[in-house]
Formats: structure tokens, sequence, C-alpha cells
């Protein structure tokens, strides 16, 4: 208690943050007007101004519309507290304890609202390590600038007059292509160590270079990753994964030594020559579909990036003896439960991921009915691009994969002849149940009660 008292007088006598005034960028150098919105952030903003505070689309929105990108989403800054919004805004609530947001539907578009927010001043909102606890310290404009990562997400448009009112030259670093950290790089690398893959994946998805500034501090430094939460880690890493470019995202990974600390089954995957070829195909199909529009499944990639870690503990089983089958259960979680020592991969993808994998030994059995029984599995199509995928990259015979390929598109004559021409499976045949003693006797037994009764037994 008096320790932190004393935190707190010394916190005071610091000298207060600078109050810088913004750069106003007309619409007709930036180039962006109102109607470029979602009809949501217009909405929301509408409704702020109208009650009198002021409102601003910031961060990743207008960093995209000045690259000629469409927005995955819109964020709204503001000078109304939380609970202001929440009167303001209809279908609102907030929510997070750490960093309380609001998120307002607006139709089926979910906006979410920040108030500005400034640098906490007592030291106990932190850990030993500098990484932020809590921040809900409610701010101006410019010390909600102040506090942002990079300054190309430190820009705020306003779409009363079309203008963007930029700190910290974000809008001159975007256009010469430059990713730089707010303030010292070190000190915001301890404050919140998730900025480090932030660096790395804003810097390949958007084709930034990295700030020398910015970059020097991420190798040696990436061991802060081990104090995130995992839930939290796990979160950034699906948005490496699924931002379209994950491959540049994982290469830049590598060269800054960053995929030790969040994916640790990758330090082995990635020295075998098979097991990086495989990631890498599975990474680039995925780059393609998203750019494609279409859609992905994240428990498709996570089982992609461990399968060969999967497949280490499931040699290493059968060559101790163990029987395929339940090897291969007993590898999956020996897998997944070291991997959650990082990563907190959530239940229902880890049942995705298992169902994925366990699916993949059903695929070389290919005779009776066993083909039709896997064709009707709800989880085949996932299932059967992952085969593909091994068979692709050498893993399996690619003409297991040309022989499901015809099977599951053919008719029915069609698919009895490659069940026919198919090779035999390696499953022992079952054997033939014995009949009990019990049994013939029983039988026996009514066979002389039908031969009394005037029947003629067998």
């Amino acid at each position: 208690m008096i320790r932190r008292f004393v935190k707190k007088i010394f916190n005071r006598q610091t000298a207060p943050a600078v109050q810088r005034d913004p750069a106003i960028i007309p619409v007709k150098t930036h180039g962006i007007t109102r109607d470029m919105l979602s009809r949501g952030a217009e909405r929301v903003c509408e409704d702020l101004e109208r009650a009198g505070y002021r409102a601003y689309v910031v961060g990743g929105a207008v960093r995209d519309l000045l690259l000629n990108r469409d927005p995955k989403d819109f964020d709204i800054a503001t000078n109304a507290t939380p609970e202001q919004v929440r009167r303001c805004c209809r279908r609102s609530r907030i929510i997070g304890r750490r960093f309380q947001i609001v998120h307002v539907m607006v139709g089926q578009e979910l906006i979410e609202v920040t108030t500005f927010r400034a640098l906490h001043e007592d030291a106990s909102a932190t850990d030993e390590h500098g990484r932020v606890l809590r921040d809900n310290t409610f701010g101006s404009q410019s010390d909600d600038a102040a506090r942002r990562d990079f300054t190309v997400n430190a820009l705020y448009y306003d779409p009363y007059d079309e203008t963007i009112h930029d700190y910290h030259h974000g809008y001159a670093d975007l256009k010469q292509r430059t990713l730089r950290m707010i303030g010292d790089p070190q000190v915001r690398y301890r404050e919140d160590p998730v900025r480090m893959l932030r660096a790395v994946r804003l810097g390949a998805k958007l084709g930034l270079n990295l700030d020398p500034a910015t970059r020097r501090p991420i190798r040696e430094m990436a061991d802060l990753l081990d104090n995130v939460p995992p839930a939290r880690l796990f979160d950034e890493m699906l948005k490496l994964l699924t931002c379209g470019d994950a491959l540049a995202c994982l290469r830049r990974l590598r060269d800054e030594g960053l995929h030790h600390g969040v994916l640790p089954l990758l330090d082995v995957i990635l020295e075998q020559p098979l097991g990086e070829r495989f990631v890498e195909q599975a990474l680039t199909n995925t780059d393609e579909r998203i750019r494609e529009g279409k859609s992905i499944s994240p428990g498709f990639l996570f089982a992609a990036l461990l399968w060969h870690e999967v497949l280490a503990y499931w040699n290493k089983r059968k060559a101790k003896g163990e029987i395929a089958i339940p090897a291969l259960f007993a590898a999956m979680d020996d897998a997944l439960d070291r991997q959650a020592e990082k990563l907190a991969i959530t239940k229902r993808l880890v049942g995705d991921i298992k169902e994925i994998w366990s699916l993949q030994p059903r695929f070389e059995q290919r005779s009776g009915k066993r083909p039709y029984a896997l064709l009707s599995h709800p989880r085949f199509r996932a299932g059967y691009d992952f085969m593909l995928l091994r068979a692709q990259t050498g893993e399996i015979d690619s003409e297991l994969g040309d022989w499901w390929t015809k099977f599951h598109d053919a008719d029915d004559a069609v698919q009895e002849a490659l069940i026919a021409g198919a090779p035999k499976d390696n499953a022992p045949a079952k054997k033939r149940r014995r009949r009990s003693p019990n049994r013939r006797r029983t039988q026996n037994a009514d066979g002389g009660n039908d031969a009394a009764s005037g029947t003629p037994s067998e």
C-alpha cells in the first residue's frame, strides 16, 4: 500500500504529456470521401455528434482507404465515455475489463467504439515486465494518438468535414511505405508484446518496411511473448494466419526470430524439407482462397500447421509397438497439449482439427462399404482437402488422391468399378465368430422338440 502511494507521488511529479496539434489534411489531398464509409460508421458518428460529442473513424479503416484497400471493419474513436456512447446508440453494449469498448450493431454490421485514452499514471497498472494490465484512463484526442502503436494507425478521419487529423506524420509514413512505432519501441513492446506480432503482420500484409528503430529491438525482446495470455496470443495468430498474406507473415516471423515464441512446433517443422513444404503449401492455398473471396477454415489451417508434429509422435508410438489408430489419437493429444502452453486454441477448433486428422487413415481403406461410409461423413470435404494437400506435397502417393477425386464425383457404376480395382486394405480381415457350445446345445434341444411334435428336424 505504501509502495503504491510512493509510486503515485513520483508519477505525479513527472512532466505531463505534451499536447500537440494535429496536421489537418483536406479531402482534396487524401481523397477519402464520406460515401466511402460504411453505413454503420456514418450512423454512429452522426448519433454521437448529434448528442454533442466528437466522433472519428480511426485506425486501420483510414489506413486501408488511403492504400486503396477495402477496410475489413470501421472503428470509431470519440470523446464520449462508454456509458455515454451506450446511451446515444441503440443496440449497444459495453464489453471488456482491461480495455472497455462499446459494440454497436447497425443492421448486421458491428461497429467498435472506443473512448479517447491516455497513458496510465499508476505504476500498478503494469506487471513486472512492463505489460499494461489496465487501460481505461480517458484523455484527449492527442493523448489517444500518442498511445496508439504505429503512426499509420493514428489517423483520425472526420466524416463531418472529410478531413484527416494526423498527429505523428502517419500520412507521410504511409506514402513512404514505412511502418514506424510511436514513441520508444522498447517501452511500447514491453507495454504490449503483441505489438511485435502486429508489426510483422502489418508489414507483410501492407507491403510496408519496418523502420530500423522499430525493427531493432524485436529479436532481443521476443521472450516477452511468453508473458502474453495464450488466449490473446491465439487471437493475434489467427489474424496473422487469415489476413490473406499468411505465407509472407510466416517468413517475416522467421526473419525476426518470433516464430520460436509463438508456434514452437514450427521450430522443428520448418527445419524439415517435407514439413516446410507442407506448411507453405497450406498457407499458399489459404491466401489464394481469401483473395478470391472464398471461405476458409481456421481448424483446417491449424490442422495443417501441426500435422507433422502429430506424425512425429505417431511414428514414435508405432515404433514402440502401439496399435496404429489408438496411437494416432494419443499422438494428437500429445501435439495439442504441447501447443496449448503457447496458444489457447478454442475447444471448437480443437474438435475440427481432431476430426480432420482422424479421417486420414480412413482414406487408405478402399474396400467394401468403407468408402461410402467415409463419403457420407460430415467432415469428409475437409478431410479430403487435407489428404489432397498431403498428396500434393509428396507425403503420400498421388494415386490415392486421384482415386478419391474420381470416386466422390462418380456415379454408382463407376464407384463400384473403382472399389473393385483398388488395392486391398492392409487391415486384417475380421475373424468369424465361433458359435458357442451353449447355443449349439440349445439348437439341438429345439430340434428334438420339433421331432416330438411331428415337425421333421434337419
